[in-house]
């Protein structure tokens, strides 16, 4: 680019820069947004399963989160489920 163009190279340098930091300023706000969502492990990672282990069971896990929930695992859990997280409930 020549200045007689009226734009000289670093201004374009300068504008892209900018323009690159704006979107990874949106990246990390959005992701910032939803941590939780960002932290859980499949299912499968953690060789989850419907029935219980025992004595061990979702619903006695200080992660469950009722009615279908947990904190550290992604999708629908049941209450009667269990997985290698599994965390007993403080007494």
């Amino acid at each position: 680019m020549t200045e007689s163009s009226g734009i000289s190279r670093r201004r374009v340098l300068t504008v892209a820069a900018g323009a690159a930091g704006a979107i990874t300023g949106v990246a990390a706000v959005v992701g910032a947004s939803t941590p939780a969502q960002a932290a859980k492990a499949p299912q499968k990672a953690v060789k989850y399963q419907d029935t219980p282990k025992g004595e061990q069971r979702c619903d006695n896990c200080s992660l469950f989160e009722a009615p279908s929930s947990c904190k550290t695992v992604d999708g629908t859990i049941s209450p009667e489920g269990w997985c290698m997280v599994y965390a007993k409930k403080p007494a």
